[in-house]
């Protein structure tokens, strides 16, 4: 066994990688207690790292992460409970299960141990035949977790994958003149988009916002989906759309769930969007000439009540104009004021962007009203569609 000047050490164990054999970081100020437990340990093939002190056994954590640490609770200087709390405080090693030994017998040592993040708590002197149950005992719950955390990482991913495959891509209508920016707030969101061609001239531009997010929200876009291609086409006028998708809609929400959403309705031959919004944000208009426009109408939201308001506005469009659909994380999540400042920040970036490609157009819009600042708190989305020249 490697020591150090300053009381770390480490005992490599051939195939640690292959064998996986797990890790155990020992920390006492008493170099003959660390020697007692290093050997119960490697006696039955555990690799051992060890510390003589709490700074030292925090730098090794980080650089070496461990699978579990035993730790002294008495030391000089920065004591064992001090370490645990600054170990569970740091990103990198707050999974780290802390086991400690300790003189201290008492109830209260006991609880405060567990309180701060300890898993738990040995008296000594320490029996070796108790020290190594335990220390299996928590390895193999560790060791559950982390199984559990990565089937849940895996279905999450393909949660997000059969999710992302449900969005239709610009490349796929480029005939719609669409571009989108979309971002999760976690693995799988609850906002959801779709493109539907109508004709070679009438294209239906369609955005949502299911309430919460995440799995329970994401599980609900394939019949949003499917409800809103077959409520479309020339027999459905916008607002039948809307009322087909929330007549099943009230079927399939839990209780006190709902979606808001606006369809906007683009028929080039005639000049004119119709545009239908339950309970969703006003769609943006911005003129070929800078000129902007809100489309601000009342309208419930969509699953939530047996008798749905809609409200219908038809606005005139032309060759260049843009108009842009999104969800309320994009005026909500801005720092500096409310849903009205956001609204008017989103809007300015659409204006000020209006002459750069779409796509590029979407990408510039996205960083300057979200400014880049603070942690999102709730799904983005912009859809932006231009008239084509």
């Amino acid at each position: 066994m490697a020591r150090s000047a300053d009381g770390t050490s480490a005992e490599h164990c051939k195939g640690h990688g292959a064998m996986n054999t797990p890790r155990i970081l020992v920390v006492d100020d008493q170099p003959m207690n660390v020697e007692i437990v290093r050997s119960i340990l490697a006696s039955e093939g555990f690799g051992t790292l060890t510390a003589g002190n709490g700074p030292k056994a925090r730098a090794l954590s980080r650089d070496e992460q461990p699978d579990l640490i035993l730790l002294d609770v008495v030391m000089p200087g920065e004591n064992g409970f001090e370490t645990c709390t600054l170990l569970k405080s740091d990103p990198a090693t707050a999974d780290i299960p802390i086991i400690f030994l300790s003189a201290l017998d008492d109830v209260k040592s006991k609880v405060t141990g567990l309180r701060i993040g300890g898993v738990d708590y040995i008296p000594k002197p320490v029996n070796g035949e108790e020290v190594l149950a335990r220390v299996r005992v928590h390895l193999r719950i560790q060791e559950n977790n982390r199984a559990l955390s990565e089937a849940n990482r895996v279905r999450l991913n393909e949660l997000r994958d059969a999710q992302q495959a449900l969005l239709v891509n610009p490349a796929d209508y480029p005939e719609a003149s669409f571009a989108v920016f979309y971002k999760p707030l976690e693995s799988a969101g609850g906002d959801f988009y779709e493109v539907v061609p109508l004709d070679s001239e009438v294209f239906g531009y369609f955005v949502a916002d299911v309430s919460g997010h995440g799995v329970s929200a994401a599980f609900l876009t394939s019949a949003i989906k499917a409800l809103l291609h077959q409520y479309s086409g020339p027999l459905f006028s916008p607002e039948d759309t809307m009322r087909g998708i929330d007549s099943v809609m009230r079927q399939l929400l839990g209780p006190e769930q709902y979606l808001t959403a606006c369809y906007a309705r683009l028929n080039r031959r005639s000049g004119r969007l119709a545009v239908v919004s339950a309970g969703h944000p006003p769609l943006i208009l911005v003129k070929a000439s800078g000129v902007p426009e809100t489309v601000e109408m009342d309208g419930d939201p969509l699953g939530l009540f047996n008798s749905l308001v809609l409200q219908r506005k038809d606005v005139r469009v032309s060759r260049g104009d843009r108009f842009f659909l999104y969800s309320d994380g994009f005026i909500e999540a801005v720092p500096g004021g409310g849903r009205h400042v956001g609204l008017e920040r989103l809007t300015t970036a659409c204006v000020r962007h209006r002459t750069r490609p779409l796509e590029e157009a979407v990408a510039s819009i996205a960083t300057e009203t979200r400014l880049d600042k603070g942690a999102a708190t709730d799904d983005l989305l912009l859809l932006a569609v231009e008239v084509p020249k």
